[in-house]
């Protein structure tokens, strides 16, 4: 069996052999760097990416509170022109969304609307493997589209690992061959791997001697997570929750790659976080709860923004969301909203560009679906990230050219 194989069937069976019940890892691919690309990318450059898992409601988000049609689509779920907060004379933020105000003031906050892609998927399924792999509606690819960014531009070699992941155990992105890494926190991920050496597993098995490169990968990650005396520790205050469990702990894997007095360390850490807040398929009964998700947002992202600050890593990080899909415009008869396509999301960081990108929602102008026109593709927020941000080729891990958004200070 080969050692790829012998780890998809260990991971479809529920496996965690190696590292119990604090990490999921993957084989890396091999690097095959891109021509006329540059080998060593601006992975100081973090990334982190926030799902918003379920498919958000774009419209009770961003509120489009000038257009008439939104209330008459929406008698029941609108939120009422007098509770939003205004960004200017037509459009506005869910109140819920409040602390983010001063990002859009400082103007370090982006808001791209009407992001999707042609053809849409209302499958969460198959919707969300297409943002993951940025792939077309009509192919089907393995790798996620980080996973091939790296394989084809490695990261430093001091770095603990390409990313990890928190929230959820599915790797998106990172899937299919990344050296990534899904972690409840590092001290336990750092525990575990001590519980394994190459001696052991060759005792065991020697048929599994071929994957202790894999091994030796998340022991040397480990080591690199591994909290140790004299590290940096945070006076950033973090949201309750699962969610804000994972920025903490996000936050503290960053720390494990800074001086003790909180500095960051060049080639040190991850080149990408992914997050996961869960809840967002909001078919029935939706104001409370879509309030409550969009309040853990909006915390979530000022504790990330306190926390980078303090570590000396704002003006290099770039906070983006992402979803399968937005809602429906029209609302449902259970109070709420079902699968629909464009939705606006936010990108955050001390070298945005903040403002308004893209069309306001063209509520005139829906399909046979009721569902909204695309106005921005999302594989353009890729670009901004693979080009701009990286310096990569993005068009090589992409497939195909997709002109970047200006959402970056020079």
């Amino acid at each position: 069996m080969k050692r790829r194989e012998f780890l998809t069937a260990a991971a479809a069976a529920g496996s965690s052999w190696w590292l119990p019940g604090a990490v999921r890892a993957q084989p890396p691919l091999a690097a095959t760097p891109a021509a006329n690309a540059p080998r060593a990318a601006g992975y100081d450059n973090l990334l982190i990416l926030v799902e918003l898992k379920g498919g958000n409601d774009g419209l009770n988000t961003v509120v489009p509170f000038f257009d008439p049609l939104y209330y008459r689509y929406r008698p029941n779920l609108a939120v009422r022109r007098e509770e939003a907060i205004g960004l200017d004379e037509r459009t506005a933020l869910h109140p819920a969304l409040a602390p983010l105000l001063p990002l859009w003031r400082e103007q370090q906050l982006a808001i791209v609307q009407g992001v999707s892609y042609a053809q849409p998927n209302l499958s969460h399924f198959r919707s969300i493997e297409i943002w993951d792999t940025a792939s077309r509606a009509d192919q089907y690819l393995r790798d996620g589209w980080l996973t091939r960014a790296f394989a084809q531009n490695p990261v430093p070699a001091g770095f603990a690992a390409d990313g990890v992941v928190l929230g959820s155990a599915e790797m998106g992105p990172l899937a299919n061959g990344a050296k990534a890494i899904a972690l409840v926190n590092p001290a336990q991920f750092a525990r575990a791997a001590r519980l394994v050496t190459p001696v052991a597993l060759r005792e065991r098995n020697p048929a599994l001697a071929h994957i202790l490169d894999v091994e030796h990968d998340i022991v040397r990650a480990a080591a690199r997570l591994r909290p140790r005396p004299g590290q940096y520790a945070l006076k950033t205050t973090f949201p309750p929750g699962a969610f804000g469990a994972s920025i903490k702990t996000a936050m503290e894997v960053l720390a494990t790659g800074d001086t003790a007095q909180g500095a960051p360390i060049a080639g040190q850490g991850v080149a990408a976080i992914r997050l996961t807040l869960s809840g967002f398929d909001t078919h029935q009964n939706q104001p409370g709860g879509h309030a409550a998700l969009l309040k853990q947002l909006a915390a979530g992202m000022i504790a990330m923004r306190d926390a980078l600050v303090e570590l000396g890593r704002w003006d290099r990080t770039l906070i983006v969301t992402y979803a399968e899909f937005g809602r429906r415009v029209r609302e449902n008869q259970s109070l709420g909203t079902d699968h629909g396509t464009a939705a606006a999301h936010f990108v955050a960081g001390g070298r945005v560009r903040g403002g308004l990108y893209g069309d306001a929602p063209q509520l005139a102008r829906l399909d046979g679906n009721g569902n909204l026109p695309v106005g921005i593709d999302f594989r353009q927020i890729y670009a901004t990230v693979l080009g701009p941000w990286w310096g990569l080729d993005s068009q090589a891990v992409l497939q195909q050219r997709f002109e970047p958004l200006p959402l970056l200070r020079v």
